[in-house]
């Protein structure tokens, strides 16, 4: 029996929902319970399981789960029991469109809120820094990194990608189709880069849960 859980995870609006999408056309059985319905900003749905939120204090669960893909959000990845093994699709985004596609989340849920990308790309770059890291130090982690962007513009050449990295035959096609590039909807220009790499503190962790919170992951 395979004991391995596939992961996809990011922050959300990099395209893991595209990812949990595109796993399901190829073949693999994915974790969903369909509470997070399709709106505007995910069309094609959000392929989100609500009991993700409770894994760091109750994780067992996972276990009855191998060789199924389930959607884990950037902060609760490291969460994950020690005790399995994990293939984890880990998706990157252009954090100015990220934030800007989050603020578009946020005023179709009727938030009166909005994340300055100046402000928030510093501590997400941070993060994404700290969970990559932690993630290679983990002899139970292997980690593929997709960028969002490489994904639209060639989905072919990404479902052959995350085939070979699962070690699975998928639907490669069907897996292709599932991409829709009409969706690409906030581009930005040249990406946002903090030049000086600095860990988190104990305020950014929790000013971090906190805009997660709001959207919807926490």
């Amino acid at each position: 029996m395979d004991k391995t859980l596939i992961v996809v995870s990011g922050l959300p609006r990099t395209g893991t929902s595209m990812i949990m999408r595109m796993l399901m056309e190829g073949g693999i059985e994915i974790l969903s319970d369909g509470l997070r319905q399709s709106d505007e900003c995910n069309p094609h749905g959000y392929f989100e399981l609500e009991k993700v939120k409770t894994i760091p204090e109750d994780s067992g669960w996972l276990k009855e789960h191998y060789g199924k893909a389930v959607k884990v959000v950037s902060e609760l990845v490291e969460n994950l029991p020690a005790d399995i093994n994990y293939k984890v699709i880990f998706m990157e985004r252009n954090l100015t469109e990220v934030i800007t596609s989050q603020n578009k989340m946020l005023n179709l849920m009727g938030a009166e809120v909005n994340f300055e990308v100046d402000e928030l790309a510093g501590l997400y770059e941070n993060h994404l820094d700290e969970v990559r890291s932690n993630m290679s130090n983990k002899p139970n982690y292997d980690v593929l990194c997709l960028k969002y962007s490489e994904v639209i513009e060639n989905p072919q050449s990404a479902s052959l990608k995350i085939s070979q990295f699962l070690g699975r035959h998928l639907d490669i096609e069907k897996m292709a189709a599932a991409v829709d590039i009409d969706l690409y909807r906030n581009k930005a220009g040249a990406a946002h880069c903090n030049s000086v790499k600095t860990p988190l503190t104990e305020k950014d962790k929790v000013e971090l849960i906190e805009k997660l919170k709001l959207l919807g992951y926490m």
